[in-house]
């Protein structure tokens, strides 16, 4: 026999169903429909395998991991649920579950998960009183973002590097929150974007400089190494950073060390790396424009964030969220997406994932003055733009166009500032200057807002 399995499920059809199949498969299997039945159970039976239900007539199955596992600490537990929570699941594995699969049960992946958590079985400490109890900016309902929330709570668990793929705007950087909020690490989570400073900045950013060590330098400057101390540095677009400051980089994860610029002592640093590309670092490697070694040391965990084009289930539930936020910021209500738009929302191929539907979904709010938001009003990059005169085809410079693009959006908003500021993806600063530089007009007002 493989040992005791324990299902704690009220249906008992599914009860029987499960039963059945894990018999056949050399488990010897025993039943509770209760959340009290299930915790005398575990104590008598010690269970090697649990297999959990989510809503039981007495109470969660969730809240009862911490107590079954102090019960029998060896039990591998799987919840299995029909509500889609990616919260849930989180905090179901930060907790002690080994997996967790939504239902309808389909035995061959229950299967799967059991032999992959039974092969790969680790005890699980109870989390921390301070964690988190909600992630709120994880949304979806589909198969893969239900593995990426589980690869966030296992992530956390570790102290080891890890790597967040995926296509521009997926996400990534909430990801890595996730990952920092869950860790219990006492230190802030601080971010860094490797592609948004230039190579003869990044290495004092990342390492710090001492006065001195350059013009500018008017004092000494800790890095973003000692700013994340005992916490988390995220490292995003890691990519894009230089082959001298990607060797520099290893040897700070590595010796857990790092030298200012213009230092002379190594200084000691405490932080979790966690690194975000869109890139194929590997590939990258083998064109000898990042090191190998770096890649397989970021490479620890991997954690793939799908393009939305690959989810579109979890697309209606973004939408009302992204809709909620834009409206609060706002300070309207948040209009409802007519079944049209919705419709358009879900052919849409989404070269821009997350981000760009949040961008979509701002314009049409923007225009929704009454009532919901129409398909008309869900307008993508290029979709609207029409050539009305000769002049219009002539080719332009770039700073032609970024000047044309924002008195276009300038335009669009009113002349509403923070309105224009997320369609076009800037800061309040950036757009001023801007406005500044191309001598752009605020529509309906002499002076700017």
């Amino acid at each position: 026999m493989k040992g005791r399995l324990l299902i704690v499920e009220d249906d008992a059809a599914l009860n029987q169903m499960l039963a059945l199949h894990f018999e056949e498969q050399g488990f010897e299997p025993h039943g509770a429909t209760s959340c009290a039945e299930a915790l005398t159970k575990t104590e008598t039976l010690q269970p090697k395998l649990v297999l959990l239900d989510q809503q039981l007539p007495d109470g969660l199955g969730s809240e009862l991991i911490p107590r079954m596992l102090e019960l029998s600490p060896d039990s591998c537990i799987i919840m299995m649920t029909g509500v889609h929570d990616l919260e849930l699941a989180i905090q179901a594995i930060q907790a002690g579950a080994c997996d967790f699969i939504h239902k309808p049960v389909k035995t061959d992946l229950l299967q799967q998960a059991v032999d992959k958590a039974l092969a790969s079985r680790a005890s699980h400490a109870p989390p921390p009183d301070d964690r988190p109890t909600q992630a709120r900016e994880l949304i979806g309902r589909s198969d893969a973002m239900l593995e990426v929330s589980k690869q966030i709570a296992l992530s956390a668990q570790s102290n080891a590097t890890v790597l967040i793929t995926g296509e521009s705007g997926t996400g990534k950087e909430v990801v890595a929150r996730l990952v920092h909020q869950y860790s219990g690490r006492s230190g802030p989570f601080v971010a860094l974007n490797c592609a948004a400073i230039v190579d003869t900045l990044l290495e004092s950013e990342l390492f710090g400089h001492e006065k001195g060590a350059f013009t500018g330098a008017v004092g000494r400057k800790p890095g973003r190494f000692q700013q994340a101390q005992d916490g988390t540095l995220f490292l995003d677009e890691i990519g894009e950073l230089a082959l001298p400051l990607q060797a520099k980089l290893l040897r700070a994860l590595q010796e857990q060390v790092v030298e200012p610029v213009g230092g002379t002592h190594p200084v000691t640093v405490n932080c979790r790396i966690i690194a975000a590309t869109h890139r194929d670092l590997f590939e990258m490697a083998r064109e000898g424009r990042f090191r190998e070694d770096l890649a397989y040391r970021l490479e620890v965990i991997t954690i793939h964030l799908p393009p939305l084009r690959e989810r579109p289930e979890d697309i209606p539930l973004l939408a009302r969220a992204l809709l909620d936020r834009a409206a609060r910021q706002m300070e309207r209500p948040a209009p409802p997406l007519t079944p049209e738009a919705e419709r358009k929302l879900l052919a849409h191929h989404w070269p821009g994932n997350v981000r760009e539907l949040e961008n979509v979904l701002t314009q049409a709010l923007v225009q929704a003055r009454d009532g919901a938001i129409t398909a008309d009003m869900v307008q993508f990059r290029g979709e609207a733009e029409t050539r009305t005169t000769p002049e219009e085809d002539t080719l332009l410079s770039l700073a032609e166009l970024e000047a044309r693009h924002i008195q276009k959006v300038l335009n669009h908003t009113g002349g509403h500032k923070a309105n224009s500021c997320r369609i076009l993806g800037i800061s309040r600063p950036a757009l001023d200057r801007k406005i500044k530089k191309y001598g752009l007009k605020l529509p309906g007002s002499s002076r700017e807002k």
